[in-house]
Protein backbone atom coordinates (compact mmCIF):
# COMPACT_ATOMS: atom_id res chain seq x y z
CA UNK A 1 0.00 0.00 0.00
CA UNK A 2 2.87 2.43 0.71
CA UNK A 3 5.98 3.13 -1.45
CA UNK A 4 9.44 2.88 -1.20
CA UNK A 5 11.11 5.57 1.73
CA UNK A 6 11.31 8.58 -0.18
CA UNK A 7 14.66 10.98 -0.31
CA UNK A 8 13.47 13.85 1.47
CA UNK A 9 11.47 11.38 4.33
CA UNK A 10 14.94 9.42 4.54
CA UNK A 11 17.13 12.48 5.11
CA UNK A 12 14.30 13.96 7.80
CA UNK A 13 14.30 10.30 9.51
CA UNK A 14 18.08 10.62 9.45
CA UNK A 15 18.78 13.84 10.56
CA UNK A 16 16.09 13.32 13.51
CA UNK A 17 16.99 10.04 14.44
CA UNK A 18 20.78 10.85 14.00
CA UNK A 19 20.50 14.08 16.85
CA UNK A 20 18.91 11.84 18.88
CA UNK A 21 21.36 9.49 19.46
CA UNK A 22 24.25 11.19 19.22
CA UNK A 23 22.99 13.71 21.70
CA UNK A 24 22.55 10.59 24.04
CA UNK A 25 25.70 9.13 23.15
CA UNK A 26 27.91 12.38 23.57
CA UNK A 27 25.43 12.78 26.66
CA UNK A 28 24.93 16.24 25.16
CA UNK A 29 21.68 18.41 26.10
CA UNK A 30 21.21 20.07 23.01
CA UNK A 31 17.19 19.85 24.08
CA UNK A 32 18.28 22.62 26.12
CA UNK A 33 19.18 25.17 23.63
CA UNK A 34 17.06 23.91 21.24
CA UNK A 35 13.97 23.49 22.56
CA UNK A 36 11.15 25.71 22.17
CA UNK A 37 10.90 27.95 25.24
CA UNK A 38 8.17 30.20 26.28
CA UNK A 39 7.82 33.67 24.71
CA UNK A 40 7.50 34.87 28.60
CA UNK A 41 10.51 33.26 29.75
CA UNK A 42 14.37 34.42 30.23
CA UNK A 43 15.33 31.63 27.54
CA UNK A 44 13.39 31.99 24.47
CA UNK A 45 15.10 32.71 20.77
CA UNK A 46 13.15 32.97 17.75
CA UNK A 47 15.45 30.23 16.19
CA UNK A 48 13.66 27.93 18.76
CA UNK A 49 10.55 27.93 16.38
CA UNK A 50 12.80 25.29 13.78
CA UNK A 51 15.11 23.47 15.90
CA UNK A 52 12.23 22.16 18.40
CA UNK A 53 11.40 20.02 15.62
CA UNK A 54 14.04 18.09 15.06
CA UNK A 55 14.65 17.15 18.85
CA UNK A 56 12.25 14.69 21.22
CA UNK A 57 12.21 13.86 24.59
CA UNK A 58 12.53 10.50 24.57
CA UNK A 59 13.11 7.30 22.44
CA UNK A 60 9.17 6.32 22.39
CA UNK A 61 8.53 9.85 21.77
CA UNK A 62 11.09 9.75 18.21
CA UNK A 63 9.55 6.45 17.31
CA UNK A 64 6.60 7.62 17.13
CA UNK A 65 7.16 10.53 15.23
CA UNK A 66 9.44 8.98 12.53
CA UNK A 67 6.44 5.41 12.26
CA UNK A 68 4.34 7.50 11.03
CA UNK A 69 6.58 10.44 8.54
CA UNK A 70 7.65 6.46 7.35
CA UNK A 71 4.19 5.79 6.45
CA UNK A 72 2.50 8.81 5.41
CA UNK A 73 5.38 10.33 4.14
CA UNK A 74 6.52 8.64 1.02
CA UNK A 75 3.44 9.08 -1.25
CA UNK A 76 3.02 13.12 -0.13
CA UNK A 77 6.64 13.50 -1.60
CA UNK A 78 6.18 11.50 -4.24
CA UNK A 79 2.67 13.78 -4.80
CA UNK A 80 4.44 16.68 -4.42
CA UNK A 81 7.71 16.48 -5.21
CA UNK A 82 10.96 16.77 -2.45
CA UNK A 83 11.09 20.56 -2.20
CA UNK A 84 7.56 21.33 -1.77
CA UNK A 85 7.21 18.36 0.56
CA UNK A 86 10.00 19.73 2.69
CA UNK A 87 8.53 23.52 2.31
CA UNK A 88 5.50 21.88 3.70
CA UNK A 89 7.20 19.87 6.63
CA UNK A 90 8.88 23.39 7.59
CA UNK A 91 6.00 25.69 7.42
CA UNK A 92 3.88 23.28 9.21
CA UNK A 93 6.40 22.63 12.08
CA UNK A 94 7.47 26.24 12.74
CA UNK A 95 3.96 27.66 12.28
CA UNK A 96 2.76 24.62 14.95
CA UNK A 97 4.90 25.95 17.29
CA UNK A 98 4.13 29.88 16.29
CA UNK A 99 0.46 29.17 17.30
CA UNK A 100 1.70 26.68 20.22
CA UNK A 101 3.20 29.87 21.47
CA UNK A 102 0.10 31.47 21.57
CA UNK A 103 -1.58 28.93 23.28
CA UNK A 104 0.86 29.17 26.15
CA UNK A 105 0.94 32.91 26.37
CA UNK A 106 -2.63 33.13 26.93
CA UNK A 107 -2.71 30.06 29.59
CA UNK A 108 0.44 31.61 31.18
CA UNK A 109 -1.34 34.83 31.28
CA UNK A 110 -4.22 32.89 32.92
CA UNK A 111 -2.51 31.18 35.48
CA UNK A 112 -0.64 34.64 36.57
CA UNK A 113 -3.89 36.22 37.00
CA UNK A 114 -5.32 33.21 39.32
CA UNK A 115 -1.89 33.22 41.55
CA UNK A 116 -2.35 37.29 42.01
CA UNK A 117 -6.27 36.46 42.55
CA UNK A 118 -5.17 33.54 45.22
CA UNK A 119 -2.14 36.14 47.31
CA UNK A 120 -5.08 38.49 48.12
CA UNK A 121 -7.77 35.93 49.29
CA UNK A 122 -5.95 33.03 49.78
CA UNK A 123 -7.73 29.83 50.58
CA UNK A 124 -7.08 25.74 50.58
CA UNK A 125 -10.45 25.27 47.72
CA UNK A 126 -8.71 27.62 45.55
CA UNK A 127 -5.23 26.73 45.93
CA UNK A 128 -6.07 22.97 44.85
CA UNK A 129 -8.55 24.30 42.04
CA UNK A 130 -5.70 26.43 40.17
CA UNK A 131 -2.97 23.61 40.59
CA UNK A 132 -5.15 21.09 39.22
CA UNK A 133 -7.02 23.36 36.58
CA UNK A 134 -4.68 25.94 35.61
CA UNK A 135 -1.04 24.17 36.45
CA UNK A 136 -2.84 20.24 35.29
CA UNK A 137 -0.89 19.08 38.40
CA UNK A 138 -1.94 15.78 39.30
CA UNK A 139 -2.82 16.66 43.01
CA UNK A 140 -4.19 13.39 44.57
CA UNK A 141 -0.98 11.26 42.73
CA UNK A 142 1.26 13.75 45.24
CA UNK A 143 1.49 12.31 48.57
CA UNK A 144 3.12 15.36 49.93
CA UNK A 145 1.12 17.96 48.02
CA UNK A 146 -1.76 15.80 49.26
CA UNK A 147 -0.54 16.30 52.69
CA UNK A 148 0.01 20.14 52.76
CA UNK A 149 -3.50 20.73 51.12
CA UNK A 150 -5.44 18.42 53.77
CA UNK A 151 -3.59 20.25 57.16
CA UNK A 152 -3.95 23.36 55.13
CA UNK A 153 -7.88 22.91 55.28
CA UNK A 154 -7.86 21.90 58.63
CA UNK A 155 -5.81 25.05 58.77
CA UNK A 156 -7.08 28.05 56.76
CA UNK A 157 -5.72 30.65 58.42
CA UNK A 158 -2.62 29.78 59.90
CA UNK A 159 -0.28 32.51 58.15
CA UNK A 160 2.64 29.82 57.44
CA UNK A 161 1.08 27.49 55.46
CA UNK A 162 -0.65 30.38 53.53
CA UNK A 163 3.01 31.32 52.70
CA UNK A 164 3.78 28.13 52.04
CA UNK A 165 0.95 27.90 49.28
CA UNK A 166 1.95 31.06 48.03
CA UNK A 167 5.87 30.20 47.43
CA UNK A 168 4.62 27.03 45.73
CA UNK A 169 2.53 28.73 43.28
CA UNK A 170 5.28 31.07 42.50
CA UNK A 171 7.51 28.08 42.04
CA UNK A 172 5.06 26.44 39.74
CA UNK A 173 4.75 30.07 37.78
CA UNK A 174 8.16 29.92 37.45
CA UNK A 175 8.02 26.33 35.89
CA UNK A 176 5.78 27.56 33.40
CA UNK A 177 7.43 30.38 32.20
CA UNK A 178 10.50 28.33 31.48
CA UNK A 179 8.99 25.55 29.87
CA UNK A 180 9.87 23.98 26.71
CA UNK A 181 8.61 21.49 23.78
CA UNK A 182 10.22 19.22 21.69
CA UNK A 183 9.21 16.95 18.82
CA UNK A 184 8.08 16.70 15.21
CA UNK A 185 4.42 16.24 16.25
CA UNK A 186 3.32 19.29 14.84
CA UNK A 187 4.80 18.72 10.91
CA UNK A 188 3.91 14.59 11.54
CA UNK A 189 0.38 16.34 12.28
CA UNK A 190 -0.05 18.32 9.41
CA UNK A 191 1.09 15.00 7.20
CA UNK A 192 -1.77 12.78 8.33
CA UNK A 193 -3.96 15.79 7.76
CA UNK A 194 -2.31 16.19 4.15
CA UNK A 195 -2.87 12.55 4.07
CA UNK A 196 -6.28 12.32 4.69
CA UNK A 197 -7.30 15.39 2.38
CA UNK A 198 -5.03 13.91 -0.63
CA UNK A 199 -5.83 10.74 -0.13
CA UNK A 200 -9.01 10.75 1.66
CA UNK A 201 -10.30 6.68 0.53
CA UNK A 202 -7.05 5.15 0.90
CA UNK A 203 -7.79 1.73 3.53
CA UNK A 204 -5.17 1.65 6.90
CA UNK A 205 -5.02 -0.97 9.29
CA UNK A 206 -4.63 -0.26 12.62
CA UNK A 207 -3.04 -1.98 14.89
CA UNK A 208 -5.42 -1.53 18.11
CA UNK A 209 -7.75 -2.46 17.34
CA UNK A 210 -7.16 -4.65 13.89
CA UNK A 211 -9.46 -3.11 11.62
CA UNK A 212 -9.40 -1.26 8.28
CA UNK A 213 -10.32 2.50 8.11
CA UNK A 214 -10.42 5.09 5.44
CA UNK A 215 -7.74 7.51 6.05
CA UNK A 216 -10.18 10.47 6.19
CA UNK A 217 -12.06 8.79 9.16
CA UNK A 218 -9.12 7.58 10.82
CA UNK A 219 -7.91 11.47 10.34
CA UNK A 220 -10.94 13.02 11.87
CA UNK A 221 -11.28 10.81 14.97
CA UNK A 222 -7.48 11.44 15.56
CA UNK A 223 -8.21 14.95 15.59
CA UNK A 224 -10.91 15.48 17.50
CA UNK A 225 -9.41 13.02 20.06
CA UNK A 226 -6.08 15.45 20.13
CA UNK A 227 -8.90 18.28 20.78
CA UNK A 228 -11.00 17.41 23.09
CA UNK A 229 -7.48 15.87 25.37
CA UNK A 230 -6.84 19.35 25.10
CA UNK A 231 -9.69 20.52 25.84
CA UNK A 232 -10.02 17.93 29.22
CA UNK A 233 -6.25 18.47 29.88
CA UNK A 234 -6.55 15.51 32.63
CA UNK A 235 -3.79 16.32 35.44
CA UNK A 236 -0.58 15.06 34.27
CA UNK A 237 -1.14 15.21 30.76
CA UNK A 238 2.53 16.62 29.44
CA UNK A 239 1.24 16.41 26.07
CA UNK A 240 1.31 19.45 23.71
CA UNK A 241 -2.20 18.30 22.39
CA UNK A 242 -2.68 22.04 20.47
CA UNK A 243 0.51 21.73 19.13
CA UNK A 244 -0.38 18.35 17.11
CA UNK A 245 -3.74 20.18 16.00
CA UNK A 246 -2.16 23.90 15.61
CA UNK A 247 0.13 21.80 13.25
CA UNK A 248 -3.12 20.16 11.27
CA UNK A 249 -4.52 23.49 11.26
CA UNK A 250 -1.49 25.21 9.60
CA UNK A 251 -0.96 22.14 6.70
CA UNK A 252 -5.50 22.52 6.15
CA UNK A 253 -4.59 26.03 5.82
CA UNK A 254 -1.66 25.62 2.93
CA UNK A 255 -3.45 23.01 1.05
CA UNK A 256 -6.15 25.17 0.52
CA UNK A 257 -3.86 27.86 -0.76
CA UNK A 258 -1.71 25.13 -3.50
CA UNK A 259 -4.91 24.02 -4.68
CA UNK A 260 -6.30 27.22 -5.23
CA UNK A 261 -3.26 28.39 -6.64
CA UNK A 262 -3.30 24.88 -8.93
CA UNK A 263 -6.88 26.19 -10.09
CA UNK A 264 -5.81 29.51 -11.45
CA UNK A 265 -3.37 28.39 -13.23
CA UNK A 266 -4.23 24.92 -14.64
Amino acid sequence: MFSRITPMVRNLLIINIGLYFISSLLRLDINEIGSLRNVNGDYFQPYQYFTYMFLHGGTLHLLSNMFALFMFGPLLEQFWGPKRFLIFYIITGVGAGVLYSGIEFYETKTFSNAVEQYYEQPSPGKFKQILEKKAGIPVKQNAELNSFIYEFNENPTDPSMIEESKAFLHSVQVQQSNSRMVGASGAIFGILLAFGMLFPNTVLMLLFPPIPIKAKYFVAIYGLFEFFSGIQRSPGDNVAHFAHLSGMLVAFILIKIWNSDRKKFY
